[in-house]
């Protein structure tokens, strides 16, 4: 009996012991970890793959008054003997007039697409607007003359960077005439992407522009605002949009039946120019993409830079209403939680309630809780985040719950250890839900586990080693 207790782990290394489990848990914790990132890729190239054959997400820009013009420059060449010589010639540059007034009205009608267990968020928009040109009375003091001015070759440039999506043609009228519309060409915006027509106006008076066309797309639209005032309304039945870009929404208005926006920009906000020689360059735009880089391209037009400065854009994203990589991704990083809880229970019925739990008892339990993150992985992609949840939490409740009562001896205890897991998931999709508020619910219930841990172990003597219970020390 003697050599028995003699062999009996204090309080302090049976708390060591479980301690260092707890961190060789990390190990297949992260393991899980870099497994949500490889199937969010997944996710993403087959994505990607469905909107390859319908249109990314897309950029509108324009309508813009586009006339070339003749200048003169000066210019510097160096001769063979080492001499500069300094001479003047004649080039051709362009004009870009925005509209005084452009006014936009966007119908988006989305659907969902799958390939295998993936899916992706497609759209059809009609695209309708309404825009009035002017020449400003001061153009001289841009730099040009109306004089100079080609008006014989003026074109009328709309865009949308993803020039796939265009598949039901466009129509343009000026004055009530229409035009004839010719692919390309498209504004520095949209990467040169989109369609034209020439123009028939001389720059006197006011042009007023009619255009409409369709556009496929995925993810997200864009709108590149221009000009003097550009009003944009959007609609859709999609019940969960994301706005964002330079500019927001006045009272967006969302229902399960859809949503709708409406958007006003005005010139002083937007520091542009009437007219400029150098067209903006394409803007930066969140894609909708889960951790997908933004982009910006540079191009060349006609022989002319057309990045000299980046557009400002708003855009409305059709996003998920369940991101299910990110919400799994989080959970995974609360995954020390349950495992600290329920080794602490396993802790306190061993130093108080005399029910030994072996190391390796410890490790079993522990991957049972890290296996519920992989288990809800997999079925989220296949039945939702949601059931995949439930359906998890009670596997693992329930294998758990049998083998504690296994371990400690006791249904009473199992019973108990299933409670706590119920408990801290329950916890936990609430904490998922409620992402603003986790910090001060999880602090407060671990202040709350902290201080009942110290009054169950308040008697506990952590060094007592080789002491039979209730012994007073040497």
């Amino acid at each position: 009996m003697t050599e028995t207790v003699r062999k009996e782990r204090s309080p302090g290394i049976k708390l060591l012991l479980a301690s260092l489990i707890g961190l060789a848990l990390v190990i297949p914790l992260m393991m899980v970890y870099a497994l949500v990132w490889d199937r969010q890729s997944q996710s993403e190239t087959a994505q990607n793959s469905i909107n390859a054959g319908w249109g990314g997400p897309q950029v509108l820009a324009g309508p813009v008054v586009v006339v070339p013009f003749r200048t003169t420059e000066t210019q510097n060449e160096t001769g063979s003997d080492g001499k500069t010589t300094t001479r003047t010639v004649e080039v051709e540059k362009l004009l870009y007039i925005s509209p005084v007034q452009n006014d936009v009205t966007t119908a988006i009608k989305p659907e969902e697409r799958r390939k295998s267990i993936y899916r992706s968020v497609l759209y059809e928009a009609q695209v309708k607007g309404k825009a009035s040109f002017a020449l400003p009375a001061d153009l001289p003091r841009f730099g040009v003359t109306a004089d100079k001015l080609i008006w014989d070759r003026a074109e009328l440039r709309l865009g949308a960077s993803d020039a796939r999506g265009l598949t039901t043609g466009g129509t343009l009228m000026a004055n009530g005439q229409a035009l004839a519309v010719q692919p390309g060409k498209g504004p520095g915006a949209t990467g040169g992407q989109g369609f034209f027509a020439f123009v028939p106006w001389t720059g006197a008076g006011t042009l007023a522009v009619d255009y409409a066309f369709g556009l496929r797309g995925s993810r997200s639209l864009s709108l590149v605002p221009r000009g003097g005032q550009t009003k944009w309304d959007v609609t859709s039945p999609w019940a969960s949009p994301s706005f964002g870009g330079a500019f927001l929404p006045e009272k967006p208005q969302i229902s399960d039946k859809g949503f709708k926006a409406s958007y006003t920009v005005d010139k002083l906000a937007l520091g542009q120019a009437p007219v400029a020689t150098d067209d903006q360059g394409p803007p930066v735009i969140d894609t909708g993409a889960p951790d997908g880089p933004s982009s910006r391209i540079g191009i060349t037009v006609d022989g002319v830079s057309t990045s000299s400065g980046q557009a400002l854009a708003v855009t409305v994203g059709l996003i998920e209403p369940v991101n299910l990589y990110s919400k799994v991704d989080r959970s995974v990083k609360y995954g020390f939680l349950f495992i600290g809880f329920t080794f602490l229970a396993f802790l306190l019925f061993d130093v108080v309630g005399g029910a030994r739990v072996a190391a390796a008892e410890y490790l079993l339990t522990g991957a049972g809780l890290v296996l519920f993150f992989v288990m809800l992985l997999a079925f989220a992609e296949v039945i939702g985040f949601t059931a995949a949840y439930l359906l998890a939490s009670a596997a693992i409740i329930g294998l758990l719950s049998a083998y504690s009562a296994a371990v400690l001896k006791s249904w009473r205890r199992g019973r108990f250890i299933g409670a706590l897991l119920v408990g801290l998931y329950a916890l936990l999709f609430v904490l998922l839900n409620l992402e603003a508020w986790s910090l001060v619910i999880g602090s407060v219930l671990l202040f709350a586990a902290l201080a009942g841990v110290m009054y169950a172990t308040r008697k506990v003597d952590w060094s007592a080693v080789g002491r039979a219970p209730g012994s007073a020390p040497a």
